[in-house]
């Protein structure tokens, strides 16, 4: 059913959101955490601080679910994050690459829009 079908992909990037964003960067005065909101389901894990004299601010992991489909809209990360969409259980035709031009998409073996 849609609706479960919904939940089980907010609880997926709701997870993936929470483990990012509750990680300490190995150098500088940063604080990183999930900014979660389910309601217009906009999943985001930011970093503001300082490393020496630099301000570190902003989103390093930013993931919308749109019409039932996963869109990884930013990915800061040194990790695959729609790969650990799909092991989380959300199949690959249900995330798309938002951050991927529209036009490459369709080469990726991920769902295009």
């Amino acid at each position: 059913r849609p609706v479960d079908k919904l939940s089980r992909y907010r609880e997926a990037v709701r997870r993936l959101v929470e483990e990012y964003g509750g990680q300490k960067p190995s150098h500088g005065e940063i604080d990183s955490y999930p900014v979660i909101d389910p309601v217009r389901d906009h999943y985001l894990a930011v970093q503001a601080g300082w490393d020496r004299r630099r301000r570190v601010q902003g989103a390093f992991l930013h993931i919308d679910i749109i019409d039932g489909k996963v869109w990884v809209q930013f990915n800061g990360t040194d990790r695959r994050i729609a790969d650990e969409l799909v092991a989380a259980g959300v199949p690959k035709e249900d995330i798309v690459l938002g951050d991927k031009p529209p036009d490459v998409r369709q080469y990726t073996g991920y769902a295009v829009g």
